[in-house]
């Protein structure tokens, strides 16, 4: 574990070697000399290693002294461009930053709300990727993850933010409807083609149906005709009149609207998934992460 003692007396280890002197130093870090002298044993001490020769008339580093002042020098070097760069963040967030959203819903909700963030700040370098597997932020260098669904309680190592849930309905296109019917309770569903999505494993997922109080809720496995394992594709099987899905309404907003979908069975719409963001908390208090996490809250949590 990296432990701050590490740091200690590095910048006048530095300052030393620059100087080539332990009285010049000292002026220029206004301390006295034989402070200086010390701060130097105690760091030799620490590493069990000489730092400098030593003569009356000169001083200079060792081979270890100066592999050593490579190492600091860039250290110090890193330490000074990092704080540049959040100054500098703090006016203006800017550099690289990387995003990973669900396929469909960080195509169709996610995706819009990012743009508008990066237009506005054109000196951040994002790299968006897509992807509905559950993965660990912290392992993968990600900054920030949106999720549709999600563990109940979340790695210590990692931030959340509840965003609300999805709002799910069934739905069929008008021509099935006119064809097949419409169902009036759920057990008219077991009449009718299902179009389900279809897990990893090739099971189909379950629909969700309310139970008789309003925080009960039963999953429900279906006898689905049509297995698609892409939410965007459910879509299109539906309304090419394949058949009856239960869907999200953040999926089908537009075609509901457009009338190409109808929602049938109003009285068993039923919450579903919830929707997240994750992020490493080592990396909240960076100003481009904690920016970008305040618009897609924003953005995302109107109308889910």
């Amino acid at each position: 574990m990296f432990s701050s003692e590490r740091l200690k007396g590095i910048d006048v280890f530095v300052c030393v070697a620059d100087a080539g002197s332990f009285k010049v130093a000292a002026e220029r870090m206004n301390l006295t000399a034989s402070a200086v002298s010390k701060g130097i044993a105690r760091l030799e001490h620490r590493l069990h290693v000489r730092l400098f020769n030593r003569t009356t008339r000169r001083l200079s580093l060792t081979d270890a002294g100066a592999a050593f002042y490579r190492t600091c020098t860039g250290v110090l070097a890193e330490l000074e461009e990092a704080e540049g760069w959040l100054q500098a963040e703090s006016v203006e967030p800017r550099g690289r930053i990387r995003i990973d959203l669900p396929a469909a819903f960080g195509r169709l909700r996610a995706l819009p709300v990012l743009l508008t963030f990066l237009q506005r700040h054109p000196l951040l370098h994002p790299h968006i990727s897509f992807s509905d597997r559950f993965i660990d932020p912290v392992a993968e260098g990600v900054d920030i993850v949106v999720r549709v669904g999600g563990p109940d309680v979340w790695p210590g190592a990692w931030g959340h933010r509840y965003l609300g849930s999805e709002r799910l309905v069934f739905c069929a296109s008008p021509a099935y409807l006119q064809q097949h019917g419409e169902p009036l309770t759920d057990r008219d569903l077991e009449q009718h083609v299902c179009v389900a999505y279809a897990r990893a494993d090739g099971t189909a997922g379950p629909w969700r149906f309310t139970g008789n109080q309003p925080a009960e809720m039963e999953r429900r496995m279906m006898a689905a005709q049509y297995l698609v394992g892409d939410g965007e594709g459910q879509v299109m099987a539906v309304q090419a009149g394949c058949g009856i899905s239960q869907l999200p309404t953040w999926l089908i907003k537009q075609q509901l609207a457009e009338g190409t979908l109808v929602e049938v069975l109003p009285h068993l719409a039923s919450e579903g998934l919830a929707i997240h963001l994750v992020w490493p908390k080592s990396r909240e208090a960076v100003p481009k992460v904690n920016a970008l996490l305040e618009a897609l809250a924003a953005g995302l949590m109107p109308g889910l």
